[in-house]
């Protein structure tokens, strides 16, 4: 009989909300990215940027095992959270998904009620406190309640798109994670609707850690800290060239490669 998984505890100290070490992603015989060493600051937004194909959404969903849903995906490295290795066998994924939580590049709400969209999630994990004050408190952080509160139960595909992003959000908050994963969130938006996620996420950020893909540099440089530029190499693996502070990597990037690319030369 195998060992019950182990738990993942919180950390007593630590700078780092999660920390990648040498992670490498293959799809089958394709190498997808390679030697990839991140530290991600806590309670900071972090954008990766690069790109197309350069494998930023593979190290995003590394980052809380999704790639494992993928069956020709393997994984080689550690990526550390509470000083635990997410991929040592005695984990356990679902609770890492649970813990670091993933908002999607489409909005996906569940074919319920608004309500239940908040809800359900947390029953499933086992919530036995007050669901009503849970579903507002969610609705509340993603700034949505004040929209949505007269028609709970109403199907949450009746919203419009950036309030189902919204409410992917307040589901994704509804679980208590310590790292929110977003995976180009506002690219199906228009500029309004942009406008009002990029603002959530600044508000989020004083409770939770955000990690978020991109394509927009204008946005990457509006909203996140830290930022993260990827290329690939002539096998079209995909590398990091460059992490730091974002202001400094818009304005005086250390490597020829992220200036070329922020200022439009290539990508």
């Amino acid at each position: 009989m195998s060992a019950a998984p182990t738990s993942i505890q919180p950390a007593t100290n630590g700078q780092y909300a999660i920390e990648a070490h040498d992670l490498n992603v293959y799809y089958g015989g394709f190498h997808a990215v390679k030697n990839i060493n991140l530290q991600i600051e806590r309670q900071k937004i972090t954008a990766l940027i690069g790109p197309s194909g350069c494998g930023k959404s593979t190290v995003l969903r590394a980052f809380n095992r999704m790639n494992d849903l993928v069956p020709i995906a393997r994984t080689a490295g550690e990526v550390r959270f509470h000083g635990k290795n997410i991929y040592a066998t005695d984990v356990d994924a679902v609770e890492v998904r649970r813990r670091i939580g993933m908002v999607f590049q489409k909005p996906n709400p569940f074919p319920k009620s608004i309500y239940e969209n908040i809800a359900w999630g947390a029953k499933i994990n086992g919530f036995k406190g007050n669901l009503e004050q849970l579903v507002e408190e969610s609705l509340r952080s993603a700034a949505l309640w004040d929209e949505v509160k007269d028609k709970l139960k109403q199907s949450g595909y009746s919203l419009s798109g950036g309030q189902q992003q919204r409410l992917c959000i307040a589901r994704a908050i509804a679980v208590k994670p310590d790292i929110i994963l977003m995976d180009e969130p506002c690219s199906a938006l228009d500029p309004i609707a942009t406008l009002r996620i990029e603002e959530l996420m600044r508000d989020l950020a004083q409770q939770y850690t955000i990690i978020i893909v991109t394509h927009n540099m204008q946005q990457a440089s509006r909203v996140a800290d830290y930022t993260a530029f990827f290329m690939v190499d002539d096998s079209r693996t995909g590398f990091l060239v460059e992490y730091g502070e974002s202001n400094q990597i818009f304005t005086k990037p250390n490597d020829q490669r992220t200036e070329d690319y922020i200022t439009g030369r290539f990508g």
